[in-house]
């Protein structure tokens, strides 16, 4: 069954405990937080404090996108308010791989994103020591983009790589997904959807999500 994560960088944070009520509620299965700090993206959102808040209200993972510069500088802190998972940019760790082990010496899940001009193939040498790769099918730092249609060319790459390695790594694919292309994403090997606007601004966000699973 297809991983559904809400980006809550979509959601009306004024009304963030019933947007985290309508989530425990939903078949919803992570919380995905974007968090930018206008220096590796043109955009500013949010971060630790609003994590803490959030992990008091459900018991579902929390999927953290860092999209900053240096973030092993912040590890131990996102840890610590929360992040079940930790992703960082393959373009932003020039040291990769002890990024990754920082991760999961402190407990979370590592993953690691790209960029829509990144190739898969770069992931390569670190594939199995990864637990998630973020796939992004828009340019990263705000919602409401088109997908890349480039993207199913790029996720089919990686999947064949994961299933040649026998790995459990999930791909998850972030950017643009709607109830348009969600079924075409997952036959192309995605097993996790991230989905902002498509769920925040529908009249019924709890179908979207259903829709969204059983793409």
């Amino acid at each position: 069954m297809t991983i559904i994560s809400p980006s809550l960088l979509a959601c009306n944070f004024l009304d963030l405990r019933e947007v985290c009520n309508m989530l425990n509620e939903s078949e919803a299965d992570w919380y995905h937080l974007d968090v930018m700090d206008g220096r590796f993206v043109p955009n500013i959102s949010f971060g630790l404090p609003v994590i803490e808040k959030i992990r008091t209200a459900t018991d579902k993972p929390c999927d953290v996108h860092l999209m900053i510069v240096e973030p092993g500088k912040y590890a131990a802190d996102f840890k610590s308010a929360g992040a079940d998972h930790l992703i960082v940019h393959y373009e932003a760790c020039p040291h990769l791989h002890r990024n990754i082990q920082q991760i999961k010496d402190l407990g979370m899940k590592a993953g690691v994103a790209i960029n829509p001009h990144t190739p898969v193939q770069l992931l390569d040498d670190i594939l199995q020591s990864i637990d998630i790769v973020c796939l992004m099918s828009v340019n990263p730092g705000f919602g409401g983009q088109e997908f890349i249609p480039h993207s199913l060319s790029k996720i089919q790459a990686l999947r064949k790589r994961i299933d040649q390695l026998n790995l459990p790594t999930i791909i998850e694919v972030d950017g643009g997904i709607n109830l348009d292309n969600a079924g075409v994403v997952v036959q192309s090997g995605a097993h996790a959807l991230i989905a902002g606007t498509t769920i925040f601004n529908a009249a019924d966000p709890k179908k979207v999500i259903h829709q969204l699973k059983h793409s």
